[in-house]
């Protein structure tokens, strides 16, 4: 795309969107690949996803973010889906075709698998992965494990029926792997990699998504909560010497994914995890 034409603007939808790292992380890579558009935040409250996206379309705005509430919304006004926002009724990434018509995508599937490699150095192929929560991340995530061929994927909630949904999209997208269940806490135990995909954690919140103790050395935990950067959960995983990382990975990485399906260019994703880390705005 040309960088050089009048500046294009970009931006995150949700509720609350005004603190959002997302504008931080965006125009640095605006700014380190010289393109000249402008990225920000618009709060938009639950309800508000199809009308958004109108806006967008009058505003002839570049691409969109989506977060919480709005990710189910524009999956279904969007008036094309990808294959995996089919199959997970969310989408977190919304890009104009040319011609009047909106393409949603999912960047939160890859961007997990991404974070998980640059963090922990780990392939997915043939993990046991444990996930707690049963929510859209917890999807996002199953289907980008299965995808990338995890042997099994584990969905651990507090009612039953939302985790054997969540684990039926792990099977739908898990060829390579075995099928995704409903697990108990003993598989927690079992697992090789243990990922909060809940909001338990976040902010003042100093609760814990499981018992630490039930992980121990040679397992990686993932709290896809980043606000703190380190959730009590973490500190106390790591006290027991279980690797631990947070979703600022992720978040960089379904970004960089976002960025690329917007511009055509390559993402600076280094640039854009330093950007995240960086920025401590909310």
């Amino acid at each position: 795309m040309d960088g050089h034409q009048t500046p294009r603007v970009a931006a995150v939808i949700g509720d609350p969107a005004r603190h959002s790292r997302s504008p931080a992380i965006h125009n640095a890579a605006l700014a380190a690949t010289g393109i000249e558009w402008v990225f920000t935040a618009f709060e938009v409250p639950a309800g508000g996803g199809a009308a958004a996206l109108e806006a967008m379309r009058v505003l002839r705005l570049a691409g969109l973010s989506v977060t919480m509430p709005l990710k189910a919304e524009v999956a279904e006004a969007a008036d094309v889906r990808d294959d995996v926002v089919e199959v997970l009724g969310a989408a977190n990434c919304i890009l104009p075709l040319g011609d009047g018509r909106l393409r949603a995508a999912n960047t939160d599937t890859d961007g997990f698998v991404s974070g998980l490699q640059a963090d922990a150095g780990l392939e997915p192929e043939g993990l046991r992965v444990a996930l707690l929560g049963a929510g859209g991340a917890a999807r996002a995530v199953a289907w980008g494990m299965a995808a990338a061929g995890a042997a099994e994927v584990v969905l651990i909630n507090r009612t039953p029926s939302k985790a054997q949904a969540a684990a039926d999209i792990a099977n739908a997208a898990g060829e390579a792997g075995q099928p995704g269940r409903v697990g108990s806490m003993d598989d927690i135990a079992a697992a090789d990699v243990v990922v909060n995909a809940t909001s338990v954690g976040m902010g003042a919140d100093t609760s814990m998504p499981c018992d630490p103790t039930l992980l121990q050395p040679g397992q990686v935990a993932v709290d896809l909560v980043y606000e703190p950067l380190e959730t009590a959960w973490l500190a106390a995983l790591r006290q027991r010497g279980v690797e631990a990382h947070n979703g600022l990975s992720m978040l960089a990485y379904q970004a960089a994914a976002a960025f690329e399906l917007w511009t055509g260019v390559e993402a600076p994703v280094e640039v854009m995890r330093q950007a995240a880390v960086a920025d401590r705005t909310g």
